[in-house]
């Protein structure tokens, strides 16, 4: 599969390329855990929906997530402004990560930075707060959460049958990386660098450039490989 962009890099992958440099138990991400108390589901939610600030939840455990810095925040709302506008009224939407995400496989309860769905949308209960069928999900790496994000996480993504695409930005260039789900099960990786590029999303059938991605951002506007 080619976007016929000069720019764009594409590859090939099986889901246990992501995984075989990662223990599926570490995560060395900037948050902090409580090991000692292991929850029930139904425990960390009814804790989640009263709590001020977002965790997650896996094998029993709350990570509460971490504060996110002003490029972070910037490349996401740009992500979600650019993809909405170009949505309108159709069958599809954007969310960012103030929607719960489940991976009901495992049990693994997460905010994606970006979420895109379409048609009818299925939830865990009627508070309607956690999806279950997103079609896209994105992240925006940073230091603490880019190994987590490329690793585990994505092969816990990959457990949800509705996702057909995972994209991961970068908050400090102009890198983008876009990972589409195969017939065979592989991924289809298309890595966009700089500023011109388009992105295609194929799952919500969207094009946006990176520039509407870092707009008001000062990034290298040709970062090297």
């Amino acid at each position: 599969m080619s976007y016929g962009l000069k720019s764009a890099k594409l590859e090939v992958r099986s889901p246990s390329h992501y995984t075989q440099a990662y223990n599926d138990t570490e995560r060395d991400i900037a948050v902090s855990s409580v090991p000692k108390i292991l929850l029930t589901p139904q425990e960390y939610l009814a804790r989640e929906r009263k709590a001020e600030f977002k965790s997650e939840f896996s094998r029993g455990r709350i990570f509460a997530m971490a504060g996110a810095c002003w490029e972070h925040t910037l490349v996401k709302d740009n992500t979600a402004r650019a993809v909405g506008n170009h949505l309108d009224d159709g069958p599809c939407r954007v969310l960012t990560s103030d929607l719960r995400v489940k991976v009901d496989a495992i049990g693994l309860y997460t905010y994606p930075d970006g979420i895109n769905v379409c048609d009818k949308t299925k939830f865990e209960d009627k508070r309607f707060d956690t999806l279950l069928n997103p079609l896209c999900l994105m992240e925006v790496l940073s230091d603490s959460t880019e190994k987590y994000d490329r690793g585990a996480k994505f092969k816990h993504y990959g457990q949800v049958a509705s996702l057909q695409e995972y994209v991961l930005i970068a908050q400090d260039e102009a890198h983008v990386e876009s990972h589409v789900r195969q017939s065979n099960g592989d991924w289809l990786m298309t890595e966009f660098r700089g500023l011109q590029p388009t992105l295609a999303l194929t799952s919500v059938s969207v094009r946006i450039t990176l520039a509407d991605i870092y707009r008001r951002l000062a990034v290298p506007e040709n970062p090297k490989p």
